[in-house]
Order: C-alpha cells, then structure tokens, then sequence
C-alpha cells in the first residue's frame, strides 16, 4: 500500500512536529515595467556610433607610429564620440517634438552637428592613417563629405520650423511651448530620482502617471486658451510630485519600508486623479463653448433669414 511521504520542507511540512512551515506567496505586478515606453529611434544605429569611436581610440593609442598620427588619431575619434552624443540628442528633441502639438523647433541642430562632426571625424582619421600631403587631403575631404551625407541619410534633418503655432499669436503659442517644456523638466527630473529607488514597479508607476500628464499637455497645446486652467497643474503639482519623489527615493534607498512605498504609491493615485479630472473639465468646458459657438451662429443665420424674407 503506498504511503506519502513528508517533512519539513514539503508543502504540508511542519517544523519540530508541531509548528506549520512558513510558505511563500509570489505576488503578481500590477503593471508591467516597461509598458507604454517605447524604444528610442534609431537605437541600433546609435549604438554603432558609440562603439566605432572605441574601435578607433585603443589602436591609435597602442599602434600608431609616431605622435602627430597618434593626436591626429585621438582627435577623430573625439569627434566621432562628440557627434554620436550630439546625434542621439537630436533623435531624443526630435522625439519630443514629434510627441507634442505645439512645439518650437530645437534651438540647436544637434543632427545636423552631429552630421558636421562625422564628417571631421572621419577626415582626421583618414589623415592620421595615410598622410597629409595634398592627395591625402583631398582624398580625406571627399570620404569626409561622404560620410556626413551618409550620416543626415540615415538620421535625417533636424525639425527646422515651429510646429502647431500657425494661427496663434505668437505670444500666447511661446506661453504654450514653454509652459509645456518646464513641466517637461520637472518629469524629467522625477523620473531620473524614481531610478534610485531601484523598484521597477515604482518605476512603472510613475511612467503611468507621466503618460496621464502628457494626456493634460496635449489637451492644453489643442487649446491655448486653457493654459491659465491648468497652470497650477504645470507648475506646482509637478514641483510637488517631483520634490515628494525624490524624498521617497531618498528614504526608500536607505530603508525599504513597505508603509512609505505604500504611502507614495496612494499619494501618486490621488494626483493622477486629479490630472484627469482637470483634462475631463477642460473637455467639457470646451465642449460647452463650442455649442455656445453654434447657438450664437445659428441665431445670426435665424435672422439674416428672416431679414432677407421681409425685405422680399
């Protein structure tokens, strides 16, 4: 006859005969880390760019011959390691710009530099690797200009023109943009202290309120005119949630207290809350001014009707 067989460390174990063995319970995560986050452009590409610069840096230090082509060397690959930052920054602005309705232009090309940058770059090397009499210089200049082109090729222009401004004044548009890049900044900034709390979970959680502001920015860049509805909400609301963030992180770093997450995560509930109850209200408020609109035009169109059938 078979017979089960038990002990401390099976499911239904006991400790000394008497007490039940502890079990562990696997809780499952309410959000995903990485949901709503998209891949950054061009990763790949970028990726390339910052190791080539790495390839070239080690062998000019090792390998070169002489200590003009080591510095002619060193200095392209510093050019080509300063136009890959200035390339995934361009990609980065030009991502946000893309994201947002109203938007300036970058103040700074990033790509286009970045474009300029490849292109010294690779002349140097060229130079260091070959010579600099006047057929390595020409020869240089022409896989140079090669290179650049290659390089706006595969990552394009910077945006060059203010984007969702036409029709507006362009005090109240500058207002717009700016208000709306500030508040960019204070996301920014609590996203970057979330990260020291090292809990995916939080992390994700304040990617999903984060994504419930931005729903607040684009309602604001459709219609200017709510700006002054919302300036508290893109000013000190994000300066708090930003300065309580980095408080948490600050505290939770040190000691992993269950009761402050729990706290923080409530106090992140009841400002999301908020923010979508603030765009619900702007949707509304704008609603009920359009029809005020229609009712307006409508009566206008009743009259000018009547008006022309009297004067038949």
């Amino acid at each position: 006859m078979s017979k089960r067989f038990g002990g401390e460390f099976s499911p239904t174990g006991t400790r000394d005969g008497t007490t039940p063995r502890e079990t562990v319970t696997h809780q499952k995560m309410e959000i995903a880390p990485f949901k709503g986050r998209k891949p950054l452009r061009h990763g790949a590409k970028l990726n390339i760019l910052f190791l080539l610069p790495l390839l070239v840096i080690f062998p000019a230090v090792l390998f070169s011959s002489g200590v003009t082509q080591m510095a002619t060397d060193l200095a392209g690959g510093a050019m080509l390691l300063l136009s890959a930052w200035l390339t995934r920054d361009g990609v980065r602005a030009e991502d946000a710009f893309n994201e947002r309705k109203v938007a300036r232009k970058p103040a700074i090309p990033r790509k286009i530099f970045g474009s300029i940058g490849t292109g010294i770059g690779v002349a140097l090397l060229i130079l260091g690797g070959s010579g600099f009499g006047v057929s390595e210089l020409v020869a240089a200049n022409i896989v140079g200009f090669l290179a650049a082109g290659l390089h706006l090729f595969s990552f394009g222009l910077d945006p060059l023109k203010n984007k969702g401004m036409e029709g507006v004044d362009t005090f109240t548009s500058d207002r717009v943009a700016r208000k709306i890049e500030e508040a960019e900044a204070l996301l920014t900034e609590q996203r970057d202290a979330i990260l020291r709390a090292r809990d995916r979970q939080l992390e994700a959680r304040v990617d999903q309120f984060q994504t419930t502001v931005r729903a607040l920015f684009r309602q604001v860049e459709e219609d200017p005119r709510d700006l002054n509805a919302a300036r508290r909400y893109l000013g000190v609301y994000l300066q708090g949630a930003r300065d309580a963030t980095v408080q948490f992180a600050n505290l939770y770093a040190n000691k992993r207290d269950d009761q402050i997450r729990s706290d923080y995560v409530a106090f992140l509930d009841d400002l999301e809350q908020n923010f979508a109850a603030r765009k619900e209200t702007l949707l509304i408020d704008d609603r009920t001014n359009f029809d005020v609109e229609i009712e307006v035009l409508q009566d206008r169109l009743n009259r000018e009707t009547q008006y022309l059938e009297r004067q038949g």
